[in-house]
């Protein structure tokens, strides 16, 4: 089978920085799908993993963390899944990425694939919609269902035009909470007003007083998702007491957490891979949660952040994606799909 991604260190403007390369075709056992892929899109995470590549590799690493495929086979322990069914996923970050004409995945972690948009949208949706959800529902955590209780409570959603930003506002309103979320540009702007915020404040400037001007001395929830060291102050100060702090973003300088004390704040990491990359007995949860967002999305309660379609799924185009990411100006997601 064909198959994409890396062995060197190279610059993403190189040829040799992702490459195409020949594979055996895996073979399916116990709990795995063996699906063919169809459509992948590019996240932060795939340049932060090339990135990491420091000598050349042994044997070719194939990244990718968004699919959406058909179930060609399956193994002697399937019982969610059959041949022939569409299934969207963003995999595990201990196995080979879905970048390549087939791919391994376990069911547990797989959702059934949305009926009525494309397959650009749904493609673009598995990895940032885990992380949202697990964010908002598992780790702040906040009850989805109770909208009468929520719509009294304020979030802070630092990066709310990003790539999981923008599925987090969507699904913070379902949920009724009030949502403020920070951009610094029109065109963002206008990007996570039309996604669910509520109001918008600027990153670039000092956030307190910024939410401060908007009459709020204290919000409920924070939901981190640029730059935990940048703002880490402005959240101790702005959360309120027996409030909530949800980072997705790693801190490369010691975080001082005694500012959350007097306060009783909780504070936790997000990682949607750790289910899988641990084998976490709840990992199932990431099947129910896709399965949920895939009627949400049918139903238009939330919609697709893809902005950018590539086709065909190859080398160059894998390049190109990777290049639109690591600009930092990517608004929404980058898709690459085998449609013509």
């Amino acid at each position: 089978m064909k198959a994409i991604g890396i062995n060197q260190s190279s610059s993403i403007d190189s040829l040799e920085s992702i490459q195409e390369f020949e594979l055996s075709k895996p073979e399916p056992r116990r709990h795995d799908l063996l699906v063919k892929v169809i459509g992948v899109s590019v996240n932060p995470v795939d340049v932060g993993v090339r990135k990491s590549v420091r000598t050349s590799l042994k044997a070719p690493k194939i990244i990718g963390w968004d699919a959406v495929g058909v179930v060609q086979n399956i193994g002697d322990k399937v019982t969610l899944f059959k041949p022939g069914d569409k299934v969207f996923y963003a995999g595990s970050f201990k196995r080979p990425g879905c970048n390549s004409e087939f791919h391994l995945v376990d069911e547990r972690i797989v959702g059934h694939a949305p009926k009525n948009i494309t397959d650009a949208e749904i493609a673009a949706m598995p990895l940032t919609s885990l992380t949202a959800w697990e964010s908002l529902f598992e780790k702040l955590p906040i009850n989805i269902n109770n909208t009468k209780e929520n719509s009294e409570k304020v979030i802070l959603i630092i990066n709310g035009s990003g790539g999981v930003g923008s599925i987090a506002t969507q699904l913070a309103k379902i949920a009724g909470l009030n949502v403020i979320s920070t951009a610094s540009k029109p065109e963002t702007i206008k990007w996570t007003k039309a996604h669910g915020a509520d109001m918008v404040v600027n990153h670039h400037k000092n956030l307190i007083d910024e939410v401060h001007l908007l009459g709020y001395q204290y919000v409920d929830y924070i939901l981190e998702l640029n730059n935990i060291d940048q703002h880490w102050n402005e959240m101790s100060q702005l959360i309120k007491p027996d409030g909530n702090i949800v980072s997705i973003t790693e801190n490369k300088k010691p975080i001082n957490l005694k500012t959350l004390t007097r306060k009783r704040v909780n504070f936790a990491w997000e990682w949607m891979f750790s289910k899988s990359y641990y084998s976490i007995d709840n990992s199932i949860s990431q099947k129910e949660i896709l399965d949920k967002v895939a009627e949400y999305l049918d139903s238009g309660k939330i919609k697709s952040t893809v902005t950018k379609e590539l086709s065909p799924i190859n080398a160059e185009n894998i390049r190109k994606a990777h290049q639109a990411v690591e600009s930092g100006h990517m608004m929404g997601k980058v898709v690459i799909t085998n449609n013509e």
